[in-house]
């Protein structure tokens, strides 16, 4: 895998339009773009081969609110979409595969309902990804409002052995900050798991991706990238 594969640009919505929120605060938003779909082509042109699209709004509310925008996305590009963000239903997790997006993340239903959880991984095995916000060392839910008493290792120890295509690892506390990833965490979460690791949070520079792109042989599968794209500190179209 190059480096270009390894990085996954976001595409976070909110009020139909394309935000970047700043430590999860749903008050500190940037507006990137009124159309998310442009935002999604323009990510697919210069070169990205997945896009991570997050609905804020359904992971406020706890339902998905914008799916008709993520809906146009996927019939926009040709590349692969992972998508989270107010899936806290079996049918919720349903509707968003059934419109075509390639794998989902679930954190706040996998904490609040097991049943639903291991229906959605039984109806869509290696489909859907383990959600594991870190807050202060601890797994956070509902849109990062809500403190766990879970580290983020023993989160993801009770979904391991099941058919999950893997986790998905933010720090809230960098998320949007800037000021570099949470490498010792990422590693050492994806070197006691079986399953891949994509981690998120704090991405400020190509230096920040190469720390995390030398952690693939522990299971490190990618990074999720926002504001460092946004905002030029990262060029995706001159990365091999």
């Amino acid at each position: 895998m190059g480096l270009k594969d390894f990085i996954i640009p976001a595409v976070d919505i909110k009020d139909g339009k394309a935000v970047r929120l700043y430590k999860g605060d749903p008050k500190a938003v940037t507006v990137y773009g009124d159309n998310p779909v442009d935002i999604a082509k323009m990510w697919e042109d210069k070169g990205a081969k997945q896009l991570h699209v997050v609905d804020l709004d359904g992971a406020f509310e706890g339902k998905p609110k914008n799916y008709r925008i993520v809906e146009r996305i996927v019939k926009s590009i040709s590349i692969p979409v992972e998508f989270g963000g107010g899936l806290r239903s079996f049918e919720a997790v349903k509707l968003m595969l059934d419109i075509g997006v390639s794998r989902v993340v679930i954190g706040s239903l996998a904490y609040q309902n097991r049943e639903e959880t291991i229906k959605s991984i039984d109806n869509f095995p290696e489909r859907i990804i383990i959600g594991i916000d870190a807050k202060d060392g601890k797994v956070a839910i509902k849109g990062w409002i809500e403190k766990t008493e879970y580290t983020p290792l023993e989160f993801a120890k009770e979904f391991d052995n099941l058919d999950i295509w893997g986790f998905l690892y933010t720090d809230v506390n960098r998320d949007g900050a800037l000021v570099g990833a949470n490498v010792e965490g990422t590693k050492k979460l994806a070197s006691n798991l079986k399953h891949p690791v994509i981690a998120s949070g704090g991405v400020g520079s190509i230096e920040d991706i190469m720390k995390l792109y030398q952690l693939r042989e522990y299971g490190v599968y990618g990074v999720v990238v926002g504001k460092a794209l946004y905002e030029g500190k990262i060029k995706l179209e001159e990365i091999d």
